[in-house]
């Protein structure tokens, strides 16, 4: 009856992004749950491996990810937003999946599920309603360039997971 954010399951019916209200009998309080879904994606050459960073038109810099739609899995929301927002072609690195969750606004707590994900070119196109540039870095700049932590620490287990299992 409860998902992993302690609220009620997803409606039959309803799409994955469903923003549901639920009042909390403590505190009258509503509260709205989002999904988004997204992967660190990378490129290897002979010579290094570049990690995938987006440089948003809200002004932040981030990890490409999105809000899940209709009856996707995980796998199928990360795959439609990365071919979105970057154009890309992805093959997902089996045995990553990290989630964070956030408030990012009162009254709202989102979970964003991320994999990892090799990209098969370096060659991309940035959706320009949403996206206004995008590098490939090395791992300490793309790092260094994320806005936020949460994306940062992402970022940093995906590289160690790589050198893991390489």
């Amino acid at each position: 009856m409860y998902n992993i954010y302690g609220g009620l399951r997803r409606p039959a019916g309803k799409p994955c992004f469903w923003r549901l209200s639920i009042e909390h009998q403590v505190r009258g309080a509503v509260m709205i749950y989002e999904k988004s879904c997204g992967a660190v994606i990378y490129y290897e050459t002979d010579q290094s491996r570049r990690y995938l960073v987006e440089h948003m038109v809200k002004g932040h810099t981030s990890l490409c990810k999105g809000h899940m739609e209709g009856d996707e899995t995980e796998h199928e929301t990360a795959v439609r937003e990365i071919r979105e927002e970057t154009n890309l072609t992805v093959t997902f690195v089996d045995g990553y999946r990290e989630c964070i969750e956030y408030s990012p606004y009162p009254g709202c707590r989102k979970q964003v599920v991320f994999f990892l994900a090799k990209a098969e070119s370096d060659r991309v196109t940035a959706q320009p309603e949403e996206v206004a540039s995008i590098s490939w870095l090395p791992l300490t700049e793309a790092a260094a360039a994320l806005t936020h932590l949460s994306d940062r620490d992402i970022l940093q287990k995906a590289a160690e997971f790589l050198e893991k299992h390489e």
